[in-house]
This record gives structure tokens, sequence and C-alpha cells, in this order.
């Protein structure tokens, strides 16, 4: 059967396949071979580079060619890869052969048994997977969480000077403005994928158990922790764990899966408070033609692209944090648990995605309601009492906060009139109350 957007068992790979597959050169099974390939492939010609002995005489002008085996790795190149699997029952020893293969092609059969030369699969997994991940992170999601920032920088500048009231345990609070209120959830977000940015892309790389074993057997006088260091940072881009047992020990891995679950969190919040705004009538949505909104309710538009954030992120978190979790346990050198797991990494990346463009969506589509931002301003004047009671402080007036207090928490009607009259009553100089009545829940917002 045929995979489609029907039958796929995932909605990131069926429902959702348009916001995700971007994803699938850095997570899929196609994907995990090609890096898989390219590391091989980059390992040999460092081998060559060293130069070990037998590889001294290698023709450099052949690097091209054998770069071309994974920068023009093909759908049919991975198939014939699972098809060797087939035999081999073991995914990094079908890669070894199909290099082989290749390298017969070439013409290169003497030189074939320095493919994977010392090496253990973990060595090839744990410097592949962090290096889609890394190339993951670098061209897709962190482009896609900046269209993110840039629309909300956007709304924050639009909205800077717009009043509002605020609400603190869902009561009446000192007012604010919608633009800074926005600000925060930018602030936020950059400082944590500040920290994203400072954690290493990490990368086992040390023979079977981490100790270069095969390799200082075969040739004792090199430098093996060396060879390592350069070919995983300077060839591939990455930080070079050392030591290690036979895997990667993915704290920083863990790391960076907190770091990604943190900005999760912050656009959760920010879904949950424009969906509140939304149902407050701060806000409506444009309405696209032919959009429905509910099956039985046609006066309906419903602020779902928040309500798919969220949800989309909630599950991205919970395969995060169990990623986080499990994958810096180990049982003693190594066990399986870790490869099973890794798999799957794409899909917090595909949720996370895919509520990141719904948060997009839905931000786009929001129409500010002045009107209904100043009317919640007028009905709620008891805000200004924090005001009137600090200036009252300022000038030493007796028990400013209880007075302030008797007047506010009445049941009466606290208005424009209601707090002119109170100020009326007070002993203090006429410039003073003057000053008390310039203050309006629209004006006092603070900096």
């Amino acid at each position: 059967m045929q995979l489609t957007e029907l039958n796929a068992i995932s909605p990131i790979d069926g429902r959702y396949r348009n916001k995700t597959e971007n994803l699938a050169p850095f997570f899929s099974e196609e994907a995990l071979i090609k890096y898989r390939v390219r590391v091989e492939i980059e390992y040999f010609i460092a081998l060559c580079n060293l130069p070990l002995p037998q590889l001294k005489d290698f023709d450099r002008a052949l690097f091209g060619d054998l770069r071309g085996i994974y920068t023009n790795f093909s759908a049919q190149d991975a198939e014939a890869i699972k098809e060797i699997e087939k035999t081999t029952n073991h995914d990094v020893k079908a890669v070894e052969y199909f290099i082989k293969q290749k390298f017969d092609g070439l013409g290169l059969s003497a030189s074939k048994e320095f493919i994977h030369f010392g090496l253990t699969s973990q060595d090839i997994n744990n410097t592949s997977i962090p290096l889609s991940l890394k190339e993951a992170v670098e061209e897709t999601y962190i482009p896609c969480l900046d269209k993110v920032l840039v629309k909300l920088k956007e709304l924050a500048a639009g909205w800077a000077d717009i009043p509002m009231l605020a609400r603190t345990h869902g009561q009446p609070a000192s007012p604010t403005r919608l633009g800074k209120e926005i600000q925060v959830f930018i602030t936020r977000i950059e400082e944590q994928l500040a920290v994203l940015k400072t954690i290493p892309y990490a990368a086992k790389f040390g023979g079977a158990t981490g100790n270069y074993n095969a390799h200082h057997v075969a040739y004792p006088e090199t430098n093996w922790k060396a060879f390592g260091t350069h070919f995983v940072e300077e060839m591939l881009g990455l930080s070079h764990s050392f030591p290690t047992t036979q895997i990667e020990h993915y704290d920083h891995m863990a790391g960076l899966f907190d770091a990604l679950k943190r900005i999760n969190t912050i656009l959760i919040d920010l879904d949950r408070d424009i969906w509140t705004y939304i149902s407050m009538d701060y806000f409506k949505q444009k309405i696209k033609e032919g959009e429905v909104g509910s099956s039985a309710m046609p006066h309906k538009v419903n602020p779902i692209d928040f309500e798919n954030s969220e949800g989309n992120l909630g599950i991205a978190n919970a395969i995060f944090e169990h990623l986080s979790a499990k994958l810096p346990v180990s049982r003693l050198q190594r066990d399986l648990t870790d490869s099973t797991v890794l798999r799957n990494i794409g899909v917090p990346f595909g949720h996370t995605l895919i509520g990141f463009l719904s948060t997009l969506k839905g931000l786009n589509k929001l129409l500010l309601n002045k009107e209904k931002f100043a009317e919640d301003l007028e009905n709620n004047w008891a805000v200004v009492a924090e005001a009137i009671q600090t200036i009252l402080r300022r000038e030493g007036y007796p028990n400013p906060y209880e007075a302030l207090k008797g007047l506010t928490r009445t049941n009466e009607k606290i208005n424009r009139q209601s707090i002119a009259k109170f100020i009326d009553t007070l002993d203090v100089p006429d410039a003073i109350k003057n000053e008390l009545k310039q203050i309006t829940p629209a004006n006092y917002t603070g900096i």
C-alpha cells in the first residue's frame, strides 16, 4: 500500500504533511541512511588525509567522486541499502557494504577495507544523528520560529500605545499596554533561543567502547584522540565527547530538547492568553470565505489556530520530556534503548513546526477591537486606587492604603465621578487634587 495523507498513521505524515515535509531531509529513514553514508565517506577521506600508510598514495582527486556518493544520494540508493539490510539485519553494516560496492564501481577495491575501519555502528549513528539534528535546527526550526518572532514584533510595535486592563488572578489590575504584553513573550522566546544556540551538538567517536582499541592496536603511534576530535569538530562541525562508553552520553542533546520544550511552553502560554483575549472580545478574527466555525452554530468563528498550536506543542513537549529523561540513561557501556527512541526525534519537531505555523496563522487573523479595550478600562476605575494611594504616601497622607481600600471594596459602582468625589474629600492641597484627577485607567500604564 502506498503511503498517502489519508492512510498515514501519524498526522504529521498525513493531515499535516504540508507543514512538516521540510523535516524529511533530516529525520526520515532515507535521511538517516544518507547521513550515515556522509559520515562514512568523510571518515575515509580523513584517514587518507592523516594519512594511514596504506592510504598515503590514494588519489586526492577522487575525493569529489567519493563525496558524490552522498551528495548525489537518491531514494534508489536508500532502497538498495535497505535491500542489503534484509541480509545483514544490521542497518549500519548495510551502509558499509553499499559504499564498498560504490568503491568497486570506481575501481577502488584495494582501499575499501578502510571503510568503517576500527569503528562501531554507534560511531556512525552518534555522529549522523547530532549532525542531522544540528542542520534541522539551523535550517528549518530557527527560520520557522523567526517568522513567529517577526510577526510578534510587528504586533508589539503596532499595539505599543494601546492601553489595556491587566488581570492578575483573573481580576482587574493596574493597566498595562497591549504591545508591552506581546513584548514579554518576544523577550522570553529570544532569551531561551539564545540559550539553545549555546548548546553543543555532541558526538561520540571512539570505537567499540570509546577507547579507540582497534585503532590503537593497528597503529599505536597515531594520536587517535586528536584525530577523532579533528574529524568530529573540524570536518563535521560537531563537538567531540570524550571519554564516553560505546555511545554518546546525550547530556547535551537532553539539554537541547529541554530548551526546545521551554520555547514551546512559552508559546503555549501565548496561545492561551490570545485565546482568552479573543473570548473577551479584545480581538475579532478575519473570516475566510467558505470557512465554517461550527457544524451547528453558524455565527461561530472559533480560535482554532491557537487551540491547534497548543495541542501540538503539548504533544511535542511530552516527547521531548521523554527523550531528555531517557537518553542519558544506559545500562553499563550501552544498551539499545537509545537507538529505539532516537528514531523518533523528528516526531516532536514535526508537532513543534505545526504549532509554530498554527500560532502564526492565528496571529495573522487578529483584528484589534479598540472599543472593547476602552470599555473595559472605563468600567474599572477602581484600578487607579493604587496610583492615588501611592501619591498620597508620597505626600505623607495618613493611612492612604486603608482609605482607598474602604472606597474600592464596597459594592457601589466605582467610576470617574466617584473617584473625583473621593479626591475632593482629601485634606491635601488643590494642586495634589488636580494631579490625582488627571489619572485615568487609560493613562495609568507605567513605562
